[in-house]
């Protein structure tokens, strides 16, 4: 067998195609294979970086059947960049099984950082940044998402997470039960796109303010610590 490749973890934008950082430009231009959540999202990158490159689907659906192939390719030689439709693959996307396959066939992996949004919210949320706790996708269901906030209600620290606009009524029904009105948040929108929106302050405030906005678009929270207010 010849020399290895490499997975090269590639962080895209999550909005605005401005962010895409040149290293990362470099390494899709550099790869033999990218793979991709959505062959139709990354093809409007490449075309956008005037890229072009061969695309395999990597997604939630095959992943586990994929991370064995790609790695398979790469210990072949091959350079693989990994990227989701937007910010890094692994957090809260499909990468995560790839990353452990080539951890453990000692395959060399290459993180390209850039944009994230559980990062970019908090940082412009006004919350406390020192700690936090990231909670991906919260589980389905009022009941379930009330235990999870209480399970966490103490935490020193702001916690993240993300949301479906279609859930975000019930979700700040299921927050006033966990934590009451008071209780400071941030909710991002959009993000780095043209009508992004961040609006902070109490429970109360703050769910009316985007009660009256759009609802369109991906939605960031944060969520203070008990006792935080401006």
């Amino acid at each position: 067998m010849g020399e290895i490749g490499c997975l090269y973890l590639v962080a895209t934008p999550i909005g605005n195609l401005g962010d895409f950082s040149p290293r990362g430009n470099q390494m899709l231009t550099d790869c033999d294979l990218i793979a991709c959540e959505d062959t139709r999202v990354t093809s409007k990158l490449l075309s956008r970086m005037e890229i072009s490159k061969p695309m395999v689907s990597y997604r939630e659906e095959n992943e586990k059947k994929q991370s064995v192939i790609l790695s398979n390719e790469i210990l072949e030689g091959k350079k693989i960049a990994l990227v989701s439709d937007a910010g890094y693959p692994g957090i809260s996307d499909p990468g995560f099984r790839l990353v452990r396959e080539c951890k453990k066939l000692n395959i060399p992996i290459i993180p390209i950082p850039g944009p994230n949004a559980a990062i970019t919210a908090l940082a412009a949320s006004g919350l406390p940044t020192h700690n936090f706790l990231f909670l991906g996708f919260p589980p389905k269901g009022k009941v379930a998402l009330i235990n999870l906030l209480k399970k966490w209600e103490l935490f020193e620290g702001s916690l993240i997470f993300y949301q479906s606009r279609y859930k975000m009524p019930s979700t700040f029904e299921s927050l006033k039960e966990a934590f009451g009105e008071d209780r400071y948040i941030s909710v991002a929108r959009e993000l780095t796109k043209l009508h992004e929106s961040i609006e902070t302050g109490p429970l109360h405030m703050v769910r009316e303010k985007c009660t009256l906005s759009s609802q369109k678009g991906e939605f960031t929270l944060v969520i203070a610590p008990q006792g935080f207010s401006f």
